[in-house]
């Protein structure tokens, strides 16, 4: 049995999995799936404060409180940089490393050096009163959509658990100085409708793909579980 802990991106919940948990458990193993502080239950914690740290802590604090071990750390789109950051931190914990059309940094990178786009949507809410939290993308015409999600059952579901994301998680930098995170195993899910440009990937590092939109746990939850069981 193996462990998987899969992590949310930025204005997404822990719902977001629902579709995922089933299948992994189903094949015998263990998934969890915590909402980030100011996301789905804990979404009554959001405020400035809260930042990438924040998030970083949320999930270290699963680990150790489970005393969790050899996991299968998933992270989609943001939080690319938490399991980065978390597996800096405590790399004994972690057996693998799966980014799901997720953000790679670069030590002392945040998410607007990922993502210079994401500076556009911090200025826009400096212009509001709430200066501190920026509200989820608009939908767009297919196939964007919303997160990659077009169909319309699909969309009024996924608007139900979306919230606001605080700026500060956007803003501060992640610290990846660990050596010993470096020997950790990483898998890529590339999400290729809609795909922007993305980050060279080391040779050594597994990329696989999925041709649907950015929200693959939503629009492909079969076929993103069958990529995930292959590292059980």
């Amino acid at each position: 049995m193996s462990t998987y802990l899969l992590v949310h991106g930025a204005w997404h919940s822990a719902a977001s999995w629902d579709r995922v948990i089933p299948l992994l458990a189903g094949a015998g193993h263990r998934a969890l799936a915590p909402s980030l502080t100011g996301h789905g239950d804990r979404s009554h914690l959001l405020g400035p404060d809260v930042g990438l740290d924040t998030h970083i802590d949320d999930v270290i604090r699963v680990l150790l409180e489970q005393d969790l071990t050899e996991v299968v750390l998933v992270g989609h789109s943001y939080a690319g940089m938490v399991i980065s950051a978390v597996a800096n931190l405590v790399p004994d914990r972690i057996a693998h490393l799966v980014y799901v059309d997720a953000m790679v940094p670069n030590d002392g990178e945040s998410v607007i050096d990922v993502l210079p786009f994401t500076q556009h949507l911090i200025d826009q809410a400096a212009q509001s009163e709430a200066w501190w939290r920026i509200p989820p993308l608009p939908e767009l015409p297919p196939p964007a959509g919303l997160f990659g999600v077009t169909d319309p059952a699909d969309v009024a579901w996924l608007r139900t658990i979306l919230s606001d994301e605080p700026v500060r998680c956007f803003q501060q930098a992640v610290r990846l100085d660990n050596p010993s995170a470096s020997a950790i195993s990483r898998t890529h899910i590339h999400c290729t409708v809609g795909a922007p440009e993305r980050r060279p990937v080391s040779p050594a590092e597994t990329v696989w793909e999925l041709p649907t939109g950015h929200d693959c746990m939503v629009t492909m939850p079969f076929e993103l579980s069958e990529l995930l069981l292959k590292l059980a």
